[in-house]
């Protein structure tokens, strides 16, 4: 979601004449689009403020600007510790930008932006056409939560769940795909809660797989609680819905399922994950931990471990929890650093052996790959498989855009290589 607020900044400032530079030493503004759900994310926007500080030494000071939801958290702090940030801008507020800059150039600084104004931002953010040319794009679509879980900033930094009308999605759909897109991710923070005027997740990616250019549809990230029956069902009726689902548990244990307010249980979960493979076979599974959550003990993390040997999810993000200001789990004892440091190493050992052991399964079978970009300075081309792993294929044919098939010959941890199957393709070509 940061990458698609970036791209839509960009689109913004376009307004006021300014242009996205690539020799950062000539920048007359810096905006820093920063994430706050990990811990040290603060002390991040002041290196880099330093690092910009050096470069002007003896240049005009640029406009810098600190968006996004650090900005939003701990704006009042970084005006105060840093008077080198000209404004603080939340999330919820990118519509006021080129007003703050415009602003800044008049000498008014110490501007701070970040009240709660969802709809006046994609109203505002409507008007513009999303600028963005990539094969595989993102779009927004729902920002913020309700559901509180005890360890996570985002309703504080979002604010409450809102989703957008199917006509402005769609619109800006349509923009995308004229501008290359072939595959879009549906973005929300909570992005299966989707539901405006009654439309819910899968009424959308219905509406806009009537789209013959677009190929692939994914979306990003989901709760467990709101998998409702009609969700699950759009994967017998679409094949353009991608079959691999990120789906963040956080825990193996009950218990702990409880103290982060999570809402669903593990039997719930692991219910969930079985009727979606009854309804569709080919569905796949990545998903979010926390290990060392307060309140973890040795029974706790081994009912995790166990879940992710019973789930094999092809794919996972696994952090030692991170206790974020603001946040109820930020008041409560922590567990043993180094306690959690072993289990993070144990659980991560053990996810990336099964990640491996998946993805050698691959080798020597067929992919349906879509291509995304030329690898710089090489004759080798990039893409992503229906599974959204990385696939490298050596060839001197322009692949942008296009779906092929691939034979899997190996891989690494991150990537797997491939030849094009080209009597395939010509069969699929010719049908």
């Amino acid at each position: 979601m940061n990458e698609y607020d970036s791209n839509r900044i960009f689109d913004l400032t376009k307004k006021i004449d300014y242009i996205k530079t690539k020799n950062v030493e000539e920048a007359d503004c810096y905006i820093l689009n920063t994430c706050h759900i990990r811990e040290k994310a603060t002390e991040k926007v002041y290196h880099d403020i330093g690092r910009i500080k050096k470069r002007f030494r003896n240049k005009k000071k640029p406009i810098v600007i600190i968006a996004g939801c650090v900005a939003q958290a701990e704006g009042d702090i970084l005006l105060q510790r840093e008077k080198y940030i000209d404004a603080v801008i939340g999330p919820q507020s990118y519509h006021l930008l080129n007003n703050a800059i415009k602003k800044i150039e008049k000498k008014l600084r110490n501007l701070n932006l970040t009240e709660f104004e969802t709809q006046e931002k994609f109203d505002n953010l409507n008007l513009l056409k999303n600028s963005e040319s990539n094969v595989s794009s993102f779009l927004t679509i729902q920002e913020g939560c309700n559901k509180f879980c005890k360890f996570c900033v985002v309703p504080y930094t979002r604010g409450a769940e809102y989703s957008r009308s199917v006509d402005e999605i769609v619109k800006e759909c349509y923009h995308l795909i004229n501008n290359g897109a072939k595959e879009i991710t549906l973005l929300g923070q909570n992005v299966n809660a989707y539901n405006h005027d009654g439309k819910k997740l899968s009424d959308l990616i219905k509406e806009i797989s009537k789209f013959n250019d677009l190929k692939r549809i994914r979306y990003t990230t989901s709760h467990p609680i709101d998998f409702s029956d009609d969700l699950i069902n759009i994967y017998q009726e679409t094949d353009k819905l991608m079959p691999l689902i990120h789906l963040p548990v956080q825990s193996g244990s009950n218990k702990i399922l409880r103290l982060m307010n999570r809402k669903h249980t593990v039997e719930y979960y692991i219910n969930l994950i079985n009727r979606l493979i009854k309804i569709n076979s080919k569905i796949k599974f990545s998903s979010d931990f926390i290990i060392g959550y307060p309140g973890e003990n040795d029974k706790d993390f081994e009912d995790t471990l166990n879940l992710l040997k019973e789930i094999k999810f092809i794919n996972s993000f696994s952090f030692i929890f991170s206790p974020r200001p603001g946040t109820p789990a930020a008041e409560i004892d922590q567990l043993d650093k180094n306690i959690a440091k072993e289990r993070l190493s144990i659980f991560q050992k053990t996810a990336e052996d099964i990640k491996m052991k998946f993805r050698k399964n691959l080798y020597n079978k067929k992919s349906t790959v879509l291509f995304e970009n030329r690898m710089v300075g090489k004759k080798e081309f990039f893409g992503r498989d229906e599974l959204q792993n990385s696939v490298i294929v050596k060839t001197s044919e322009d692949l942008k855009g296009k779906i092929k098939n691939v034979d899997i010959t190996g891989g690494n941890q991150n990537t797997l290589f491939g030849n094009i199957d080209f009597k395939n393709n010509q069969k699929n070509a010719a049908a």
